[in-house]
């Protein structure tokens, strides 16, 4: 059950029911006369030890790999707007190269399920977009305008923005690196049969 209220969660976990399940024991013994005056304490610790004694819940890691690229790409594009947004509060040639790093990271969330099937890209990508990239742009925006245009803070943004480029690039020749080579092998292919 995917709930995000621990109660509900709870109430209809394994460990809920083995416990109500001991619980049904210690009234059946009740009523039985062999738990005497004290019914309610052997109730009590009959569904204590039936839900410690329950598997835990199944914790699924996979997530859905659609709605995974979809959370990423809107991560994305929400960044990107949000560079957009600041104009003249960063460098001129920020917004271009954000745009071209988004570009290559949306190239291979394009592709979900094989995106999903490389977790070296994948890992790369969520690291991109959900760190690397936000740190940068915000680590800039913290600094006042004044401090920023002092220190040369916006040629480090661009610096940092060359280097994120470069890693996206690199992770997307890679992960696009079979494409290419059926490409190659379906050109000698028709190559061969002239």
């Amino acid at each position: 059950m995917a709930t995000s209220n621990p109660v509900p969660r709870y109430l209809a976990s394994w460990k809920n029911l083995a416990g109500c399940a001991g619980g049904l024991a210690g009234l059946g013994l009740h009523f039985a006369g062999v738990a005497g005056s004290y019914w309610v304490l052997v109730v009590i610790g009959l569904y204590g030890v039936g839900a410690l004694a329950a598997p835990p819940e199944r914790v699924t890691l996979v997530t859905d790999s659609e709605q995974e690229a979809g959370r990423l790409r809107a991560e994305l594009d929400t960044l990107v707007e949000r560079v957009r947004g600041f104009g003249g509060r960063v460098p001129g040639e920020v917004a271009p190269k954000f745009a071209e790093i988004a570009e290559v990271l949306r190239g291979m969330l394009d592709r979900p399920r094989e995106l999903r099937g490389d977790p070296d890209a994948l890992h790369a990508v969520t690291r991109l977009v959900g760190t690397d990239l936000p740190l940068s742009v915000q680590t800039y925006l913290n600094l006042p305008w004044w401090y920023a245009a002092a220190r040369g803070s916006g040629a480090e943004l661009v610096r940092q923005l060359d280097l994120l480029h470069k890693d996206a690039v690199r992770v997307a020749e890679r992960f696009h690196a079979a494409d290419a080579q059926r490409q190659a092998d379906h050109t000698r292919y028709l190559e061969d049969r002239e």
